[in-house]
């Protein structure tokens, strides 16, 4: 279709205010290409609103010229009425104010919203909040586990020391019950070896020897017997464990006397007289006279030499081998205490 001369005059002026315009913004480095485009935006809107009016063309020879001229719109005059009826402006605020706003709603789009640079102190501040909490809750959770492992162990330990008390106790009960068994046990006789030459006795054997007269032993030669006898063959030692009776040595009425030293030196041990069985009922006369605690403390060790192992019934020990080297007694438990 052919359009009108007057459009094409309007759209002719429109082109040609427009290059002015962008001219001008090149040419002037004052007013940004923001600037220029808002104004040829705004030219052109006013044409295109009032085509056909006269005065709009002549308005914007006026705007156009006064860029070209890198002069300011003023406050008055046509030439401001038509800036402002161009632009829309309302207010008194100069123009700069104007084209500042122009230009910052053009930065922002037109849009009212705040910057993204202003927007990531908060998400940043989001994100730190929420590491936070998250290791305070990682460090939490390894107290809790630390804790729980601690209260494991302190278990564990408790219960190891219970076993072990209890394994304590049951060996300590065990040992208590052997013991008694071996103290319930009868005791057996046992033999006793003695001799006037302390070495010929066979070793780790019971051992009789004498502690005074021509015989006497020394301790050196008794060393190797668990268990050793001390004879006083005259009654001049109540410090030894037996006394001899018999010919050539002590008498039986000497007998009591040396008990009654003994005893009253060594009142927790006992007194043990060795005679001749011919002999023995004299010494037991002796004896009688004593204090009752006294008699019986004393033991009898009888010589009754059949070569066969016996005791003689009354006795506590009998000698029932004579040797070359030594003599052989059975002697019972209770016969050294």
């Amino acid at each position: 279709m052919s359009k009108s001369p007057l459009y094409r005059a309007t759209a002719a002026a429109a082109g040609k205010h427009s290059r002015r315009t962008a001219a001008a913004a090149r040419k002037h480095s004052r007013v940004s290409m923001i600037a220029a485009s808002a104004a040829t935006v705004g030219a052109l809107g006013a044409v295109a609103f009032a085509a056909g009016a006269e005065p709009w063309t002549a308005a914007l020879d006026n705007v156009s010229h006064t860029v070209d001229n890198g002069s300011q719109l003023t406050a008055s005059g046509q030439n401001a009425d038509v800036f402002k009826t161009i632009t829309g402006a309302v207010s008194s605020k100069p123009a700069a104010g104007a084209q500042l706003d122009t230009i910052r709603s053009a930065a922002t789009d037109g849009s009212t919203a705040a910057p993204a640079a202003k927007q990531r102190p908060a998400q940043q501040e989001a994100v730190v909040v929420a590491k936070q909490q998250a290791a305070k809750a990682a460090a939490a959770k390894a107290a809790a586990a630390k804790q729980q492992a601690a209260k494991a162990a302190a278990a564990k330990a408790a219960a190891a020391k219970a076993a072990a008390a209890k394994a304590a106790a049951a060996k300590a009960a065990a040992a208590k019950a052997a013991a008694a068994k071996a103290a319930a046990k009868p005791a057996q006789p046992y033999l006793m070896y003695d001799s006037v030459t302390p070495s010929s006795i066979p070793a780790g054997k019971a051992a009789a020897v004498y502690s005074n007269g021509s015989y006497a032993a020394s301790a050196s030669q008794t060393a190797g017997h668990g268990q050793v006898l001390w004879i006083d063959t005259n009654g001049s030692n109540p410090s030894a464990n037996a006394l001899d009776v018999e010919p050539g040595d002590a008498t039986p009425a000497g007998a009591a006397v040396w008990v009654q030293q003994r005893l009253s030196a060594h009142p927790k041990e006992v007194a043990i007289v060795y005679t001749m069985r011919s002999q023995w009922q004299a010494v037991k006369d002796g004896v009688a006279n004593l204090p009752t605690w006294m008699q019986s403390k004393v033991r009898y060790w009888i010589a009754d030499p059949t070569g066969v192992p016996h005791v003689v019934p009354g006795s506590n020990a009998t000698q029932w081998y004579w040797g070359a080297n030594y003599d052989i007694t059975t002697a019972n438990p209770e016969f050294t205490h």
